[in-house]
């Protein structure tokens, strides 16, 4: 079930200890280890969706003009579509409406909330959402457009549109469905020939990679899907005592909404139950068996009505004696009050997705209370005795039995009591990297400061001549993505929430920094003493948490994370506001401090020699150019007293390199591991040779794969300043570092990166333990400093910006 953890859990205090949770909630997930950092740093923005690039329209036309139904490569009418866990024992037959019964129908009458019945998936969840949806004609011909049918223009095509993640995406199915002895298997319409329904739910399944996907979720994941909505989520039994009010703006303006009720044993509908699926499909195959021997001597073929079967509930559904059902989903159709024996009575309808099994109590079809209503009321209310699962009940029973309410809004500015205003909105997509960018929440201080973090720039105060504050009003929406379609992977919902602070305008580190409207990434201590300004009540295991706030303008900044660190995953943040203001990530500028002494890059290999902007001069020959380098560096060694280290250095670079006094990587390495051997304090096997060979390119000059004496000597003063910054870090002297440092690190020794190139430092030189060894370290460096040299040599004009041929790129990347 969606497990919360009170935000004062997850809240660190500056002085006090870091409290724990009282229930584990580790969600394992996939997507861990590198191949998961890789996949999430090149694969962003990739469609949800895709046929062969072509759009319904096209291929409508094709197999039109080719006189063909539609076959869906991409969701094919097998045994992939339906399940992942295991295989079905029971062999179910794809077939197309017109092939289930005669004159099928793409809609009959309007699409409405009684067309939907609930198959043999527990997705009630989803049909909930799908019974709200009609209520809303604009947006229901948004998500199923009306212009398709079985006759004018049939090719076996249909297609269907979902919000993804801040994208509309057109979805484009065949019309083959599951059956089972001539029965649609999942959803289908209280009338026999009628289709949109069971087309609508394989869409969405195909969004998800599969039916078997569908089973338990949150009727708001629907609802925001249909109508790129946000979400707001009540435990009915700590609702604000303006509920009623609520629930009745938020009907007469659109909003979907839904409830449902726990279970004794602590399940939700909003999760996905362990189950057999053996079990589950044993349980369809009888209902349908039992279904099919009850009519079987009567000829459905042709009759649009088809009798409402016996439905067997999930083992996680358990109906009560009032008629209503626990781990179920309803929709909330409707929110009225009825005038009752001289008093003014709150009523509240809602819809069973069953299409049968309703309420028996006060007020439901046939209640005596009705026979005190008069017809023009009953009208007004759409009283109808009949068992199509939609009923009315008084609002204190509905807040007696039921446990959750959802509620779906267009805008946030919805469920305003008294008003209505048009609210902006920003987007923003981010990912958890483990062990670069997924800290967790508060209780882990030395990796929350490392999660993503966002600047929200709140720059006018609300139109509120009542409201004495100078305050801003904004919602925060917390959205993780891909977890259901990755289920099949082993993935779940992680428990998330966020927090939001104020980014101080001066801060004082022997100097005085102006932090307003830097995009620098707050570090570690300032999470350590100042307490955030407002934060989600609960971290949830929930597609979606948000939360409303009302704080004074300023700069803030906003932390998503999840509740154990180390959980890779990806999200969008949403922030809704009243009036003005900015919402973007924090993103270093890529650069580096220039060191004030610093040899020259003089690219003369044969690459580089075709590159006329990159010669030291225009007639210096090869030879010139080295003894110019060399003669500086005699010159400036010559300056400096030779201490016993250096003296020790000359010796053994003597005695390794030889008469010419220079080495290639291999002595390099020799000579490096005999120093690293004496420094005691420092654990290290010594370095690898390909760690070598990066040096070599980084320092020499002149192409030949050696360097001499003094280059090694400036190499040396670079790795014993990188070597401290180590130590520095290393604070169990293990001879790692966490990956989680390395942005400290990095920035320790001047060089400023942004997200996604941290995200590629701890996939290259990470272990999967997530640390960093002391030769990965020096690697990573010496190639940073490269890299950083070759783009100043290349950037003539300082603006920037370069352009690079082939060659170039090759001349200047370290091996």
């Amino acid at each position: 079930m969606p497990s919360a953890i009170n935000a004062a859990v997850a809240q660190q205090t500056a002085a006090g200890s870091i409290p724990s949770p009282t229930f584990s909630t580790t969600t394992e997930g996939a997507g861990g280890g590198t191949a998961g950092i890789y996949s999430a740093i090149i694969s962003r923005n990739q469609p949800i969706i895709s046929v062969k690039e072509k759009t319904y329209e096209e291929l409508h036309r094709k197999c039109l003009e080719k006189n063909i139904l539609y076959e869906d490569p991409d969701f094919p009418p097998n045994e992939s579509s339906l399940f992942y866990s295991q295989k079905s024992p029971v062999k179910f037959e794809w077939k197309r409406p017109h092939e289930i019964c005669e004159n099928p129908r793409f809609i009959i009458g309007g699409a409405n909330r009684t067309d939907i019945c609930q198959g043999e998936l527990g997705n009630c969840w989803f049909l909930a959402a799908i019974a709200c949806l009609t209520l809303n004609k604009k947006l229901l011909c948004r998500v199923i457009p009306h212009d398709q049918s079985f006759i004018q223009n049939y090719a076996g095509i249909f297609h269907f549109q979902f919000w993804r993640y801040g994208d509309w995406v057109d979805v484009v199915i065949d019309d083959c469905l599951p059956t089972y002895n001539n029965q649609l298997v999942f959803t289908k319409s209280s009338q026999r020939n009628e289709f949109w329904s069971a087309l609508l739910e394989k869409a969405y399944a195909k969004v998800h990679g599969s039916y078997e996907a569908l089973k338990g979720g949150n009727t708001t994941e629907a609802m925001e899907d249909f109508t790129g909505g946000v979400t707001e989520f009540y435990e009915i039994k700590d609702a604000p005592k303006d509920i009623y009010k609520i629930m009745k703006h938020a009907i007469d303006r659109g909003s979907l909404m839904a409830s449902s009720i726990d279970d004794n044993l602590g399940f939700s509908y909003g999760s996905a139950p362990r189950s057999d699926i053996g079990e589950l499909i044993a349980r369809m195959v009888k209902n349908l068996e039992n279904a099919q021997m009850t009519h079987s001597t009567t000829d459905y073929q042709g009759i649009d009505e088809r009798p409402a079967w016996t439905i067997v509930p999930m083992q996680y559904e358990t109906r009560m004696s009032c008629g209503l059902v626990k781990g179920h989903a309803y929709s909330v159709t409707a929110v009225e009050e009825v005038v009752f024996k001289g008093e003014k009575l709150r009523l509240v309808r809602l819809r069973n997705p069953w299409g049968q099994v309703e309420w028996n109590g006060p007020w439901s079809d046939k209640s005596e209370e009705w026979n005190s209503v008069n017809e023009a009321e009953k009208i007004r209310l759409q009283h109808k005795v009949v068992e199509d699962g939609e009923f009315w009940m008084p609002f204190q029973d509905f807040m007696r039995h039921f446990t959750k309410l959802e509620i779906c809004n267009l805008t946030p500015d919805t469920l305003e009591v008294d008003k209505f205003q048009t609210w902006t909105v920003s987007v923003n997509e981010g990912r958890w990297v483990r062990g670069c960018s997924a800290g967790g929440c508060r209780n882990y201080p030395d990796t929350f400061w490392t999660n993503p973090q966002y600047r929200l720039k709140l720059l006018e105060e609300d139109d509120d001549p009542e409201d004495e504050e100078v305050i801003c009003s904004f919602l925060v929406a917390l959205m993780q993505k891909n977890r259901r379609k990755e289920r099949k992977l082993g993935a779940n919902l992680y428990t998330i929430g966020f927090a939001i602070y104020e980014v101080p305008a001066l801060q004082i580190d022997s100097f005085v920094l102006q932090m307003h409207g830097t995009k620098h990434h707050l570090q570690k201590d300032f999470f350590l003493y100042n307490a955030s300004k407002a934060r989600s009540k609960t971290y949830i295991n929930m597609r979606e948490i948000s939360e409303r706030f009302r704080l004074p303008p300023s700069e803030y900044v906003i932390i998503p994370s999840t509740y154990e660190p180390h959980q890779e995953g990806e999200f969008i943040l949403r922030v809704f506001s009243e009036k003005r203001s900015l919402s973007e990530e924090v993103e270093n500028m890529i650069e580096a401090e220039r060191p004030l002494v610093s040899p020259p890059i003089i690219f003369v290999s044969d690459r580089a020699n075709s590159n006329k902007e990159l010669r030291a001069g225009e007639d210096a020959g090869k030879d010139g150019e080295k003894n110019q380098v060399d003669e500086k560096k005699r010159s400036s060694a010559k300056g400096r007293e030779e201490s016993e280290e250096q003296k020790q250095f000359r010796n053994i670079f003597r005695q390794i390199a030889g008469d010419d006094m220079e080495i290639n990587a291999e002595e390099l390495r020799n000579v490096l591991n005999n120093v690293i051997k004496k420094h005691k304090d420092l654990r290290s096997e010594g370095f690898e040779l390909e760690s070598c060979r990066s040096m070599i390119a980084l320092m020499d000059t002149d192409g030949s794969g050696k360097i001499n004496f003094d280059e090694f000597q400036h190499l040396w003063d670079k790795i014993k300043s990188w070597q401290k910054i180590f130590k520095r870090y290393d604070t169990d002297h293990s001879g790692t570092i966490n990956s989680y440092e390395m942005r400290n690190a990095v920035n320790d020794a001047g060089f400023r990166l942004n997200n996604q190139l941290y995200d590629i430092i701890t996939m290259r030189y990470a272990d999967k333990n997530m640390n960093i060894d002391f030769d990965s370290f020096i690697c990573c460096f010496v190639r940073l400093d490269a890299m950083f040299r070759a783009f100043h040599a290349f950037d003539k004009d300082g603006d920037g910006i370069i352009k690079l041929n082939v060659l170039e790129v090759n001349c200047s990347m370290p091996v």
